[in-house]
């Protein structure tokens, strides 16, 4: 049953956001400080990609469930190339919760999150407020990497990304804005065109094809070395903590620009 799922994950093609119809009416300053991080730290500690650095950054910086968790013998390694790996020496570095959230994989990988990021980011900040929304983007981050190291407690493999707090920004701006028109790239075999979906057709879209995605990894099996539990975990910390992150204020200002984006939730 959970590989016909996964085959049929496999089959569906993911919808990629160009540009939202979604009118913001601040200036989006924790987005591009965010952004900015994470640009940062692919630069200076990862090296842009290049192998050493990219090596000692994935494992001195990203999120391994054995290591954090105590649940892996020390001298555990999980290898990187045929030259180099991560080997556990003590248990306990908590910092990681956070820092994995500023690390990348690949160029592919900084540049498709930060492309989210910074299509969704400023209208859920944009409600918040910038202080409250990184506060919400470290915690969707944190419910993503508790939901991530729930499906293999005794991993040893370095979880790195933005994926699972950006998937908590998804889920936010669905239930705020759930009929902003997000104009995306829909591939239908070779065929590409781009269409203009409601914000929750294509965002509950990208959330099932998780769900899909990742039930196998819950028997055991490779999820192909994509942290789906995560994107799933931060879309549902999104979901459940916009209401309280909202500010009153920002409502208000919204409503005067544009009435028709606000979502069904009133003061």
């Amino acid at each position: 049953m959970l590989g016909t799922l996964a085959n049929l994950a496999a089959r569906l093609k993911p919808m990629f956001p160009l540009r939202d119809e979604n009118p913001t009416a601040h200036f989006p300053i924790a987005t591009i400080v965010i952004i900015a991080m994470n640009v940062l730290s692919w630069v200076f500690l990862q090296g842009l990609g290049t192998d050493v650095a990219l090596a000692r950054s994935l494992c001195n910086f990203g999120l391994v469930t054995g290591d954090v968790l105590g649940t892996a013998p020390i001298g555990s390694s999980f290898p990187l190339s045929r030259t180099l790996a991560c080997v556990i020496d003590r248990h306990g570095d908590w910092y990681t919760l956070f820092t994995h959230m500023f690390m990348h994989g690949g160029w592919f990988h900084i540049v498709g999150n930060m492309w989210f990021l910074w299509i969704f980011g400023d209208n859920v900040e944009d409600v918040m407020g910038p202080v409250r929304f990184f506060v919400f983007y470290l915690l969707c981050g944190l419910a993503a990497a508790t939901a991530q190291m729930w499906t293999d407690v005794n991993s040893v493999a370095p979880m790195v990304g933005a994926s699972g707090a950006i998937g908590g920004v998804m889920g936010a701006y669905a239930l705020l804005f759930p009929r902003a028109r997000v104009h995306t790239f829909i591939f239908l075999f070779f065929y590409v065109t781009t269409v203009a979906v409601p914000a929750v057709f294509m965002l509950g879209y990208w959330f099932v094809l998780q769900v899909l995605s990742g039930l196998p990894s819950v028997g055991g099996a490779s999820s192909g070395g994509v942290a789906f539990w995560a994107h799933v975990g931060g879309f549902l910390a999104g979901i459940a903590l916009v209401v309280p992150f909202r500010s009153r204020a920002r409502i208000e200002a919204r409503a005067a620009l544009a009435p028709r984006q606000i979502s069904r939730y009133r003061w």
